[in-house]
């Protein structure tokens, strides 16, 4: 059988395959591009947790193929199963070969599955992207009557939040840690979504770790660790995931020091033909350089932009600085966002810095009907003033003032520079500008550095 040769192979249907893929056909117009996903039927990955309530219809949040079908770009529903970086082939589960001139990598992650005795019991459910997965799972769902969700981070508060709004259904949420979304925010915001949680009658234990899940073959109770044991007939896994990194490892590409795919600023891999994006590519951290398991489609997004862009030449200074680790979430009409260092990982980290806080409504004045309060917590350098992180909490317009942190962060804004920061207010649309929270907070913690 004779392979078919192509200037540039994709392989990964999620986020960043797609952009990968959209990136290159904008630079490179006239090269035969082609791109690869194992599962027919993808999903927006952000969108999963509102499949089982919010949306109408899980295929509500199916992943289109509209991107490439507007930029000309070949589809193959296949799995690759190997990489011959010497030929310059792929080889795929039904046996064809194809050729590459330029590859990259955007096969994503699998969910961790932690070792716990019973987790091969009916009704335990790994988070995985794909349709026909999580209709299965909904099914289930919404006929249990109780549901236990193992994770404190954003998976799990944000699946603890929608399937608090099935009736009927009882909702726990089990997090080793001593509060909520820990690796990402300060104790006091997650403390706020645990209070937004209970409200909607979620039972949230925290400090305590699942040693167990019992059923003969189906779920049946999970025994935690101070020897307390809950009956449920639905366990959902929402720890996080690993870089899936087999095809890599197996074609003798290097791993780095992380568990993702080592690449360098303009995500080339130690083969220089070969690309890593998104949840497969090693992370390091904006500041520490450190290796970094964050997994975001913003990341991938934005790493899979610098891949396309730079596949056959560098044609623009676009590299990865590295992940500034911004996220944001929504929960029961609290939104928060976190970027860069929190309190606790400068501190682990050796920083000397100092910390601004502030208050305000989200509209001006605060009587005007919808208006919400937005905390925000910033931490700068304390020698030399720089950003170092910063957390907000609030009504909606929190999921765009964490967007001018970011900026703020990749720019190493300082203090001085966010106190004077110009900014369009409106009643409707804005805390007020005599006490904008971003500047607030910043004129907070100039007399402490």
């Amino acid at each position: 059988m004779a392979k078919e040769e192509y200037d540039v192979i994709v392989v990964g249907g999620g986020p960043a395959g797609v952009i990968s893929a959209v990136t290159a056909r904008n630079y490179y117009p006239n090269k035969k591009i082609v791109l690869i996903k194992s599962v027919g039927q993808g999903v927006i990955p952000c969108g999963i947790p509102y499949m089982y309530c919010t949306l109408q219809k899980p295929e509500d949040n199916a992943m289109g193929n509209a991107p490439l079908e507007k930029n000309k770009i070949e589809l193959v529903v296949d799995e690759v199963t190997t990489i011959d970086r010497k030929a310059k082939t792929v080889k795929l589960k039904a046996g064809k070969e194809l050729g590459y001139d330029k590859l990259v990598l955007a096969v994503g992650s699998e969910p961790i599955v932690p070792p716990i005795n019973g987790l091969d019991n009916k009704g335990v459910y790994p988070i995985h992207k794909e349709m026909g997965y999580l209709k299965a799972m909904k099914d289930k769902v919404v006929k249990a009557k109780s549901a236990l969700i193992i994770g404190g981070g954003f998976i799990g508060i944000e699946f603890a939040d929608e399937l608090a709004g099935i009736k009927d259904l009882k909702v726990r949420l089990v997090e080793l840690l001593p509060n909520l979304l820990m690796n990402s925010f300060d104790p006091e915001f997650g403390q706020q979504v645990e209070e937004k949680l209970k409200a909607k009658g979620v039972e949230v234990i925290c400090g305590k770790k699942v040693q167990e899940i019992k059923g003969k073959e189906k779920v049946e109770s999970v025994l935690l660790s101070d020897g307390s044991e809950l009956p449920v007939d639905l366990v959902v896994l929402g720890i996080g995931a690993l870089p899936n990194v087999k095809l890599a490892k197996d074609a003798g590409l290097d791993m780095g020091r992380g568990k993702g795919i080592w690449t360098d600023e303009y995500m080339r891999t130690s083969d220089p033909d070969i690309f890593a994006v998104g949840d497969c590519a090693g992370k390091r951290d904006f500041f520490t350089r450190k290796n970094l398991p964050v997994m975001l489609a913003s990341t991938a997004t934005a790493e899979a932009r610098i891949a396309g862009a730079n596949l056959f030449q560098l044609k623009v200074v676009r590299e990865n600085k590295g992940t500034i680790a911004i996220y944001s979430t929504y929960v029961a009409g609290l939104v928060l966002g976190s970027a860069g260092l929190t309190e606790d990982t400068a501190r682990k980290e050796g920083f000397e810095f100092a910390v601004g806080t502030a208050e305000a409504p989200d509209k001006h004045p605060a009587s005007i009907p919808g208006a919400n309060k937005v905390k925000v917590k910033l931490i700068f350098s304390r020698q030399s003033g720089i950003l170092l992180g910063g957390q907000v909490s609030g009504g909606m317009s929190a999921g765009e003032m964490i967007n001018i942190i970011g900026l703020a962060l990749q720019q190493r804004v300082s203090a001085t520079e966010l106190e004077t920061l110009q900014m369009a207010t409106q009643p409707h649309l804005t805390a007020p500008p005599t006490m904008y929270p971003l500047v607030v907070a910043a004129q907070n913690v100039i007399n402490k550095l």
